[in-house]
């Protein structure tokens, strides 16, 4: 089988900056979509877990009985995720490493399989749904949340962020990604098999002072020192001397007390018959 890492690149990687923003995701703010689904004594499968954060909240949400796998593609981050777990005192959750388009699991090994912020990045999206089906459980639900590059809106709107947006993009399609994936997911899941779909969309903004502190400053932190920063170098998209420029823009922005960004999501449950 062709591989996650073989057919795409991670366009973050796992940066400080990187890690900072997906720490802060919990199950209410990046799966409320999902929470309705889950009850104690059901097995969960958390692709793509990074951190960990949102593994251990199901993880709380499905004990007693219910357990939760969380696993991710790199190995380096699974630490954070065992540590986050140990931390909370869970013991029905565990981790490893794993490739969304051949997932280590026989058929029907879990009730739910949920993938947050996972689909914009690989190779091949629709193969991955596919897996999480056939590892999903009948009368169980694959659930896949994923943002959308294109529909960011913010203001003020510097021209900085602009070219941001757009260099972004430009990166994460050359590494083999689709960053607009929020609005595809729908269309993916069909796809990929599923025939009862429920879409919906929400939103993350951030406008509170130590809001607009927080985002613009792990985006001019990501733009220079993450992965993504020597991928867009590399991959003669810009210059270093532009990401400077990018970051300084992202700072300057943070700073303004009218700043405003929303960041929309497509959200997909998928119903497996």
């Amino acid at each position: 089988m062709t591989h996650a890492r073989e057919t795409a690149v991670y366009t973050h990687g796992h940066h400080e900056s990187v890690l900072r923003s997906h720490s802060w995701r919990t199950a209410a703010n990046s799966a409320a979509y999902l929470l309705g689904e889950l009850r104690p004594g059901l097995d969960v499968l958390d692709v793509g877990c990074g951190p960990g954060t949102i593994t251990a909240d199901l993880a709380a949400l499905v004990g007693p009985g219910g357990r939760v796998t969380g696993v991710d593609a790199a190995e380096d981050v699974l630490a954070k995720a065992r540590a986050t777990a140990a931390e909370r005192g869970l013991e029905n959750v565990e981790f490893a490493v794993a490739d969304v388009h051949a997932l280590d699991f026989p058929d029907d090994s879990f009730d739910v399989v949920h993938a947050h912020q996972v689909l914009q990045h690989v190779g091949d999206p629709v193969r991955a749904l596919r897996e999480m089906r056939r590892v999903c459980r009948p009368g169980g639900v694959v659930a896949a949340r994923d943002s959308d590059y294109g529909a960011f809106a913010w203001y003020p709107e510097p021209p900085v962020l602009d070219a941001w947006r757009e260099l972004y993009r430009r990166v994460a399609r050359a590494n083999g990604g689709e960053p607009d994936a929020g609005r595809r997911l729908s269309a993916w899941a069909r796809e990929a098999g599923f025939t009862d779909v429920t879409a919906s969309a929400a939103a993350w903004c951030f406008a509170a002072p130590d809001e607009r502190a927080w985002w613009s400053g792990l985006w001019a932190d990501r733009t220079v020192a993450s992965s993504y920063a020597g991928l867009a170098v590399d991959g003669g998209h810009t210059t270093r001397a532009a990401l400077e420029e990018i970051a300084a823009g992202w700072r300057a922005w943070g700073e303004r007390e009218d700043s405003w960004f929303m960041v929309p999501h497509g959200e997909v449950l998928c119903r497996v018959p």
